[in-house]
């Protein structure tokens, strides 16, 4: 039967081959793609774009109606999946969307929650969201080398605008938004997972470490010659992944091959335990409040 598998961070890096995969082995998906443009390389496949720039809570919300209205009026098969893979990682703690909220909480957090609180009742028979989060939230040597600050976790008003961390104008600040933001993505996939409706899975899906997948494309010169040029040796050593690989794990998270309940972290291949910090009912009551209410305002205010 036809089916819809709605994805953003479609159009590079372990999103492209996640595609790919997903296309090729379930033939009967339409995939949708949200993205900043519907031009440059094409899929093949049946696929079709949504023009969106996730920084925008205006553009996030447009774009998820304007699914939401080709399901009702069955221009699209009926939704199955939703995929919420894109992400940012800034050099700076700066860099706000056109309603004022900093970006990085932006794209990594609230426009995923746009678009699961539209299609939360739209899915078709057993449905499933996979939202991409990363083991930075760990915070340690272990997961990242140190090459990541932890968590610091605060408010989510607070993480929701610029200057929520200290010296916010250097790249410590903006790694440190980061891997925040991906504790707060596991915080909601917690909450999702017990106010969804019965039949719909969500899983948390961490890539592990994925050198040359674009997200240094905000950093400096240094960074993206590190990131090219040296971190790829790591995709080899157990602290890596290979983008390769990381592309066909979400594939599967995604089509249901890795066997995982609602509410579980998958590392790689796998269902795991993130961290201990990860499970904290009260933040992702506090987050989810937050959320709701910030993707609830008026775009125009």
């Amino acid at each position: 039967m036809q089916h819809t598998i709605v994805m953003t961070g479609a159009t590079r890096g372990i999103g492209r081959i996640a595609s790919e995969h997903i296309l090729r082995r379930s033939p009967d998906t339409h995939l949708v793609v949200v993205a900043r443009e519907s031009t440059g390389s094409q899929f093949s496949g049946n696929v079709s774009y949504v023009v969106a720039d996730l920084n925008s809570l205006k553009s996030v919300r447009s774009a998820a109606a304007e699914i939401c209205h080709r399901l009702d009026r069955g221009d699209l098969p009926p939704l199955r999946h939703f995929v919420g893979n894109a992400g940012v990682q800034y050099t700076d703690n700066l860099i706000e969307g056109p309603e004022g909220i900093e970006s990085t909480f932006m794209v990594n957090v609230l426009a995923n929650h746009v678009f699961v609180r539209a299609f939360e009742d739209r899915f078709g028979g057993r449905g499933r969201i996979v939202v991409t989060v990363s083991d930075t939230h760990f915070g340690d040597f272990t997961h990242n080398l140190g090459m990541v600050p932890r968590p610091a976790w605060d408010s989510p008003d607070v993480l929701a605008r610029p200057r929520a961390f200290p010296k916010p104008e250097t790249t410590a600040a903006g790694r440190a938004a980061y891997s925040t933001s991906k504790l707060a993505a596991i915080y909601l996939v917690h909450e999702y997972a017990r106010r969804l409706p019965a039949g719909v899975d969500v899983i948390a899906y961490n890539p592990g470490f994925v050198p040359a997948t674009g997200l240094a494309r905000n950093a400096g010169p240094i960074g993206r010659f590190m990131m090219r040029r040296v971190l790829p040796l790591l995709a080899f050593t157990p602290f890596g992944t290979h983008r390769d690989d990381a592309g066909r794990y979400l594939a599967e998270v995604v089509l249901g091959g890795t066997q995982a309940p609602t509410g579980s972290y998958v590392d790689r291949d796998k269902a795991a335990r993130s961290s201990d910090e990860s499970y904290d009912p009260r933040r992702e009551q506090e987050l989810w409040d937050t959320a709701e209410r910030l993707t609830a305002l008026d775009p125009a205010t």
